[in-house]
């Protein structure tokens, strides 16, 4: 009995020895805090890492995270806890904004060091030296003291050179600076040579760009299969997919738009100078054409310069005595457990980055030697990371798991026993790389654990075939679904799809809405077709991850274009497929009608349109050249449907994607398909405030070309309020707006998919009601394996 029961135990503490493994893709090793790229970089390191900020299911905020809020999600009351409370107040008279955390107090890293105010100072002041290049973005919002910080010069001397900055761009390339002028020789050469190293790396930027999106294209457009290419064709193929050179294929030559030949075949290759001198003879040395036209991440490279070169030469200033700036003002060490950081002016979603940022341990990632609050020393020198950028193999923090190793292409963890909300119930965890198309099968036969899964019909209905009750949820395999963080829409630019020269008018916006009814009637049965239970269609132009995206149960919610213009409903659940189809022709009809197209009833047809208007509409769509594209049916039963009343709909799927890019850039679209990346706060400013309508000097991302006060009006109030319900209710004022010009058909919300072994996990443990901003890791350390 004694032996019986030993072994029993051994087996007993084995089994709780049993790893969770989860597929990931790939990593690039870059596993810190600070400078991880890629998603699955920092994933591998959010493990180990605690955020100033808890948020919710639906990416709401936990102010009082310490105790706990209750919140309601999908019917269930869900308790919130986390590492600190925080507020934020915004003092209108003083325009300024107070972001506070306060820390528990009972918080230690995993290497069982306390953690405290002074490693949030210390985090802070890493993410905005002005050497930090890593992809957080904190050092863009107005924070007090900033720039003075990062420039070591006193707002006065920054306006001073800022000003210099200002006439030296104006002289230009290569003009004579002459004696009265506001600026040396020697700072106009280096200046200049400052722009030229900025817009070298811009054009680093689009190669990147080319060599990450459009690999498979460069077959095409260099002659030299994706696999083949590397380090020496990559700028021959961002020049050619750019449109500053183009490949011949009989003789393998590449020839740039300046006439110069580069032959591929014999290895003769461009490189980046080459590039560089393309661009700067189409520009014409005018860099901030360049920039506002060709940018590829959003970079505001005028300021990086102005930035760079006032930083140089702002504290050389005798108003600066060498002095310097010794600290952001804006942010303060209130006590041992509490910060605060203070702004101009105020924005809703500046407190995701601004108290978003995890808590980086200072002992380990700093020099405690060299960190004094009070005499204004933070842990490092001013101007060099190279320390914090040399520690990116072994992340350190406060999260529910220790990094152990990266070894054979698995991460290797193990739980952190002194994890706030108590260890990991699984006491190794590994992230394996994997094929993608690898992951089913790896978790039918236990390789992996758990892993992503394309939302595709062809994938659900695989996993179904695994199981037994030929479901997606089974006795070999599960399938977690969350929303994807974007959404598809069929667009339309006011300024091309228009009645005589005024896009406001009613009769302009009933011609869209001529167009839009019958595209939208035909989303339902196309994504059905095309994703099956891997996507929905959406009704409003916003993500339904989304806490202000209009529900079915919210008053005033409609279904997209379903009346006609009389305000009459187009369809009902006892009819036909057939039916509903014939009234939402009938329904555009009115709409064509109020336009002032001129109908024969005898044909049946439109036979003229009104001036300024078509009887043909091009709609572009990025489908391969092949139809590949989730909305290509929608479009295919549309222009069949336009057709019977005498309406053209032109569809255009080019091989070549940058058509459409190309065509939003100088907004001579009419009609297009495309999708929206979101983010957890719906800011409405990028895409539809008029200031961005293209070619306006703003993002250039409103390519609808909608122009109106009153939505406006409405995103900056929503904008500058932290009152989520009164939010909510102005943005669908907003979205009512936009549905009203009929510039953007909501599409379809895809699903993103997790995978999970029902034969290992015990799934009575996984995260529940999983969402896009609460996914399975969120709550990793309840996972139990069987």
């Amino acid at each position: 009995l004694t032996i019986v029961l030993g072994i029993a135990f051994v087996s007993f503490a084995e089994e709780k020895q049993i790893p969770l493994v989860a597929a990931y893709s790939p990593f690039s090793e870059k596993f810190s805090p600070y400078y991880a790229d890629t998603g699955y970089d920092q994933d591998a390191t959010s493990l180990t890492q605690v955020s100033i900020l808890t948020t919710d299911r639906m990416g709401g905020i936990i102010h009082n995270a310490i105790e706990g809020e209750t919140v309601n999600y999908n019917g269930t009351d869900y308790l919130y806890t986390g590492v600190a409370n925080t507020s934020v107040d915004y003092d209108e008279a003083a325009d300024i904004t107070t972001y506070t955390a306060k820390l528990r107090d009972d918080l230690v890293f995993s290497d069982g060091v306390k953690l405290t105010a002074d490693d949030i100072i210390f985090t802070y002041y890493v993410y905005l030296d002005p050497a930090y290049v890593g992809s957080t973005t904190l050092n863009s919002y107005p924070i007090i003291g900033l720039q003075d910080y990062q420039t070591q010069t006193s707002s006065e001397v920054y306006e001073k050179y800022a000003k210099m900055v200002d006439e030296l761009f104006e002289l230009g390339l290569d003009a004579e600076v002459k004696e009265d002028a506001n600026f040396t020789k020697e700072q106009y050469d280096a200046f200049w040579a400052l722009e030229k190293s900025t817009w070298m790396n811009s054009v680093q930027k689009i190669v990147d760009y080319c060599y990450a999106k459009y690999l498979p294209y460069a077959p095409d457009y260099i002659g030299v299969e994706a696999d083949k290419v590397g380090d020496n064709e990559k700028v021959a193929l961002g020049m050619a997919l750019w449109g500053f050179a183009k490949y011949d294929p009989e003789t393998g030559i590449l020839k740039a738009n300046s006439g110069k030949e580069f032959d591929l075949k014999n290895g003769n290759y461009p490189v980046l100078q080459d590039y560089y001198d393309e661009t700067f003879a189409a520009y014409e040395g005018k860099i901030g054409d360049f920039w506002a036209t060709e940018n590829t991440d959003g970079t505001d490279a005028l300021k990086t310069v102005k930035d760079a070169f006032i930083a140089e030469w702002g504290p050389k200033d005798e108003e600066m005595a060498g002095k310097g700036v010794p600290n952001i003002s804006g942010i303060k060490k209130i006590d041992d457990y509490t910060v605060e950081v203070k702004t101009e002016g105020y924005s809703a979603p500046a407190v995701y980055s601004i108290l978003g940022v995890n808590i980086t341990p200072l002992h380990y990632y700093g020099d405690v030697e060299q960190y004094d609050y009070e005499n204004n020393k933070f842990g490092h020198p001013f101007g060099d990371l190279s320390p914090q950028e040399a520690n990116s193999k072994q992340p350190l923090g406060a999260g529910p798991y220790k990094f152990i190793k990266y070894e054979n292409r698995v991460v290797y963890y193990e739980a952190n026993e002194s994890y706030y909300k108590g260890a990991p119930k699984t006491k190794f965890l590994q992230l394996k790389e994997t094929q993608s198309s690898e992951v089913a099968a790896g978790v039918q036969n236990g390789t992996v654990d758990t892993g992503e899964l394309s939302g595709t019909k062809a994938n659900f209905e695989m996993v179904a075939g695994y199981n037994s009750n030929g479901e997606i949820n089974g006795d070999v395999m599960s399938l977690g679904l969350v929303d994807n963080l974007g959404y598809g829409y069929v667009g339309m630019n006011a300024d091309t799809v228009k009645v005589g020269e005024d896009k406001t008018s009613e009769e302009s916006k009933a011609l869209r809405k001529g167009l839009a009814t019958v595209i939208a009637y035909y989303r339902e049965i196309s994504y059905n077709s095309y994703y099956g239970e891997a996507a929905r269609v959406i009704e409003y132009p916003i993500s339904n991850t989304s806490w202000a995206a209009p529900q079915p149960t919210d008053e005033g919610y409609e279904i997209a274009f379903s009346k006609d213009a009389e305000g009459n409903e187009l369809y009902s659940a006892d009819k036909s497929f057939e039916e509903n189809e014939a009234a939402a022709l009938e329904g555009a009809k009115s709409w064509f009608k109020a336009a002032g197209f001129t109908f024969d009833e005898a044909t049946g047809k439109f036979t003229a349109a009104p001036e300024g208007a078509k009887l043909s509409y091009e709609v572009i769509i990025p489908a391969d050249g092949i139809g590949d594209h989730p909305s290509f049916a929608v479009l295919t039963y549309a222009k069949e449907a336009l057709d019977k009343i005498g309406i053209e709909l032109k569809i255009n799927d080019p091989s070549d994607s940058n058509i459409l890019w190309n065509a939003l850039d100088a907004g001579a679209q009419e009609l297009w398909c495309a999708a929206w990346g979101s983010t957890i706060d719906p800011d409405m400013y990028q895409v539809y405030h008029s200031s961005n309508i293209v070619g306006k000097g703003g993002s250039d991302s409103n390519h609808y070309h909608i122009e109106d006060p009153a939505l406006d009006q409405a995103i900056m109030d929503a904008r500058k309020s932290d009152d989520q319900t009164y939010r909510k209710a102005t943005y669908k004022q907003a979205l009512d707006i936009i549905m009203d010009w009929a510039v953007e058909i909501p599409a379809y919300q895809r699903k993103n998919a997790t995978i999970f072994s029902t034969q290992r996990i015990n799934m009575d443990t996984m995260t529940p009601d999983m969402t896009t901003y609460w996914l399975w890791m969120t709550q990793i350390n309840e996972i139990e394996m069987k």
